[in-house]
């Protein structure tokens, strides 16, 4: 197959180093504003380069995986919907609910295949949490927690376009939480804090939130996310049910000491980021994008998925700020 790569950024990079060594990847070609950083990386890997995204799409690409920082992403995959190409994008979609809505629509009615970059769908921890919800191992579900704790906070010039922490980071959350267990968000409740660099506050964002979330079936789940976690990078989700627990992300490299005498667990080594803990994930999504754009499955991510994750995140965020309860009813959806 031919992949065609817009950005090569930190995730573009991380994409076009994971696509150069899968089987089905015979020709890779990249672009991005930065012609510079395109030019090194394609000669570092041996790959094509092209001037602009409307080059690449014209250059008979099969796929269309766009990497690039987030207002990039919504007209890129106009562009891709409207050379027919299917296109993997990274979350999120689009910067705004109301650019979401409506690439939704336009992914429904053209039927170009599209695929949204949720890459902990593909780990083998959150397919075990949902096979044993699925099955009814744990009995009734009561109780989740789940958290984003990255290791370091990312450049201060990041902050302004991500979106703020519960769409950029909790959002991650969020989308899993409805692929465990199949439920939907019905009202959250949400805070933040900082206490950290002055870049979170002067862009009117939070380094550390927490949010309450209430599913359709009455579960209860317990959210937090931070810039500062000093430890190692942490992403964990616990299922607390009527006849056990399971957890993700409870190995040797948690980022986390025990307090309690003569435990030696976790041994590590421990992960430093998001790239590191979801590497073999990283690389199963990126082979089923393949199967999709060779018409083999559907999208096991869509629009409509991310949609849904981001009115959640935008829910949080509107809590966070007028210090309230919110339904998820008061989200526009479609």
């Amino acid at each position: 197959m031919r992949i065609g790569l817009a950005g090569v950024g930190r995730i573009g990079a991380f994409h076009a180093r994971t696509l150069v060594g899968l089987d089905f990847v015979d020709e890779l070609v990249v672009t991005d504003t930065n012609v510079e950083a395109a030019r090194a990386l394609a000669e570092e890997f041996g790959i094509e380069v092209a001037a602009d995204s409307e080059a690449l799409l014209a250059s008979g690409v099969d796929g269309f995986v766009i990497a690039t920082a987030t207002p990039g992403h919504a007209p890129l995959l106009w562009q891709g919907i409207a050379a027919g190409v299917p296109t993997f994008c990274e979350k999120p979609v689009a910067a705004t609910l109301e650019e979401t809505i409506a690439l939704t629509g336009l992914v429904a009615a053209t039927g170009v295949p599209v695929h949204v970059g949720f890459q902990r769908r593909f780990d083998a921890g959150y397919q075990r949490a949902r096979r044993a919800v699925e099955s009814g191992e744990l009995g009734f579900i009561h109780t989740i927690r789940a958290n984003t704790h990255d290791q370091s906070p990312p450049h201060a010039s990041y902050i302004p376009t991500s979106g703020g922490i519960f769409r950029d980071c909790n959002v991650h959350d969020f989308d899993i939480l409805r692929f465990v267990t199949g439920q939907e968000v019905t009202s959250v409740y949400a805070t933040g804090a900082n206490k950290g660099a002055d870049f979170f506050s002067g862009a009117g964002d939070v380094d550390t939130g927490a949010a309450l979330l209430t599913l359709d079936d009455g579960t209860m789940v317990l959210v937090s996310s931070t810039r500062y976690n000093g430890a190692g990078h942490d992403v964990r989700m616990e299922v607390f049910g009527e006849k056990g627990t399971i957890a993700v992300g409870l190995d040797h490299s948690l980022a986390m000491g025990s307090a309690e005498e003569g435990v030696d667990f976790p041994r590590g080594p421990r992960k430093w980021s998001f790239m590191e803990r979801f590497l073999p994930a990283y690389q199963a999504e990126l082979t089923a994008f393949a199967d999709v754009a060779r018409g083999k499955r559907p999208s096991p991510c869509t629009v409509r998925d991310a949609l849904e994750a981001f009115r959640v995140a935008e829910a949080c965020e509107l809590s966070r700020v007028e210090r309230r309860p919110v339904a998820l009813s008061e989200i526009k959806g479609v």
